[in-house]
């Protein structure tokens, strides 16, 4: 019995592992937001690139367009750059960008070395758009349709497969429609 008692916490602990390792496991489709098939909140915040320029809703009028929300801070966000910046050159979309609880000299400093794929950042500085858009954390993308309204919402790394099954079939559409 004595022996058993001192195994006890290695058994908790593995038992706790493997709890938290299924977690890890579950796809990101589980976080659903509210706001899908509803219109981008209303905001006005600064621009990343100029402060004294703010940005509020009705500049996001190149539609359709993705919402890339990240920040420098954001290992992942370096990781789908490049993806970004492939939409941006093919001319696919507009992508807008939110930066979110960041520095602004770091931000404009990493778009200038590693190219803007973005026709503006907002600087959301205190995550409020972020929070009114339900964001968890950086990287996060939203497609928005034609007529402003949120059609599919992507919390991780967006690449061509998650562009492929999640948001080019939202561009299709919009392009039928015209």
């Amino acid at each position: 019995m004595r022996r058993f008692l001192n195994l006890t916490p290695f058994i908790a602990f593995g038992i706790l592992v493997v709890l938290l390792y299924s977690f890890l496991n579950q796809e990101n489709e589980e976080l659903e937001s509210v706001l899908v098939d509803q219109s981008v909140p209303e905001f006005q915040l600064p621009e990343l690139e100029d402060p004294e320029n703010l940005i509020s809703k009705s500049n996001i009028n190149n539609l359709p367009a993705l919402i890339n929300v990240w920040a420098t801070w954001c290992i992942a966000c370096r990781v789908e750059h490049p993806f970004l910046m492939q939409l941006k050159n093919e001319s696919i979309l507009t992508v807008y960008g939110l930066n979110y609880k960041d520095d602004r000299q770091k931000a404009l400093n990493l778009l200038e070395r590693d190219g803007n794929p973005f026709e503006f950042s907002i600087f959301d500085e205190y995550g409020k758009l972020a929070i009114d858009l339900g964001v968890y954390g950086a990287p996060e993308t939203f497609f928005v349709d034609k007529t402003g309204i949120i059609r599919e919402r992507h919390v991780g790394v967006l690449n061509d497969k998650v562009w492929k099954d999640k948001f080019e079939k939202f561009l299709k559409e919009d392009n039928e429609d015209k």
